[in-house]
């Protein structure tokens, strides 16, 4: 279980939630004393992934996409990988390539 203190609840509220709607609790300190905890509300146990891509995108690791994918890319068949090769060897080529 996560622990907070007031402060820090009131500074990172957006990133606490983030952890309760993933399942973790957070108990709210005053000066080290227990005095509140945000839970999960029960009924669904799934994580929303929703808020994790929110919090991910918050933190700045993903970026979510402007528009429609490339019909290029959507046309585009998968590299074929040749008997015994490797995947990563196929990989590595691409990379080559400059694909």
């Amino acid at each position: 279980m996560k622990r907070a203190s007031i402060t820090e609840a009131k500074n990172r509220l957006s990133a606490l939630l983030d952890k309760v709607r993933h399942g973790e609790s957070v108990l709210i300190t005053d000066r080290d004393r227990a005095v509140a905890r945000l839970e999960p509300v029960g009924g669904d146990d799934q994580p929303d992934p929703a808020g994790r891509l929110a919090h991910l995108e918050r933190i700045g690791i993903v970026r979510r996409g402007s528009g429609k994918p490339s019909k290029l890319i959507l046309e585009q068949s998968p590299p074929r990988v040749e008997k015994g090769a490797s995947v990563l060897q196929a990989l590595l080529a691409e990379r080559d390539e400059a694909r």
